[in-house]
């Protein structure tokens, strides 16, 4: 079973590589599957790579859901 994570971009680094913030976590990913991202957009991650670029709200509800399925 895979697990990709919506995280929010929060700087772009050198060599196709990024900042992400997920839940208060910073991670260093790579953006080399994906064009055209900037700081503030939310990707979808897995195993360190972004796969996809994701619509804020959908980012926000799926983020809202695993908070809930936390807190359960």
């Amino acid at each position: 079973m895979c697990l990709a994570l919506p995280a929010l971009v929060t700087e772009l680094l050198a060599d196709d590589m990024a900042l992400v913030e997920l839940g208060g976590v910073t991670k260093e990913i790579s953006m080399a599957l994906v064009e055209g991202v900037a700081v503030g957009d939310y990707v979808i991650v897995h195993v360190g790579f972004a796969l996809s670029r994701l619509d804020p709200a959908e980012a926000e509800k799926t983020l809202a859901l695993f908070a809930e399925l936390a807190q359960a």
